[in-house]
């Protein structure tokens, strides 16, 4: 017994002088490990459209229309189209950290979106088109905060900045339709984003 002991101690011991500083960090009890991806979640009216703004920032690993801060438990289009669930339409991001910071999500969510229109955005209204921040923690709750303060002090527009910062809340996906529509129906959406006076808002808000 004691020699097993003893051998198994001398494995450890051989394994430890084996394995790189950071790799023996990592398997120690405790560890605390970086995640390999994260989660942001963001209302910026259309989440077509949103869907697009965020597949195009290097360090995405995919998005996800959806539905989040409502009462209605797995609602559908209809009824949060109807604006009475108190749902947004909103896009769920996953990212790897290694690759892209969450205040580089938060700069990409800003130059998407009108932060001066309230329940609306562009040429969609009602309270399910409102733009939102939705943290998942309190690091990703500072650095939105932060960025909101920083943007009404250099803002390159006139208009007060009404975009909410809330705890993320239950997120529904929607349906599969809705997903990558930006990409199955291209003539479809492009019309719909034009038509919308999307881009040219934008253009007018950030130059």
């Amino acid at each position: 017994m004691k020699t097993k002991k003893l051998l198994l101690l001398l494995w450890s011991a051989a394994f430890a002088l084996a394995m790189p500083g950071w790799a023996w960090s990592q398997a120690l009890p405790g560890a605390k490990t970086k995640p390999a991806t994260a989660k942001a979640t963001f209302a910026g009216g259309c989440f077509w459209c949103m869907e697009e703004a965020f597949d195009a920032v290097p360090g995405v690993i995919a998005t996800t229309s959806g539905y989040t801060g409502g009462q209605v438990k797995n609602p559908t289009y209809e009824q949060v189209s109807s604006g009475r669930t108190g749902h947004a339409e909103a896009v769920q991001v996953e990212y790897d950290p290694s690759k892209v910071t969450y205040a580089r999500l938060l700069e990409a969510f800003w130059r998407n979106i009108d932060p001066t229109q309230k329940d609306a955005q562009f040429c969609d209204y009602g309270s399910q088109y409102r733009s939102g921040i939705f943290y998942h923690d309190d690091e990703q709750k500072r650095l939105a905060e932060a960025s909101r303060a920083a943007l009404a002090k250099s803002k390159p527009f006139k208009g007060e900045i009404v975009t909410e910062i809330t705890k993320a809340a239950q997120f529904y996906p929607a349906e599969d339709y809705h997903q990558n529509y930006y990409l199955k129906n291209p003539a479809r959406y492009k019309f719909y984003k034009s038509g919308c006076g999307r881009a040219a808002r934008l253009k007018q808000l950030w130059g």
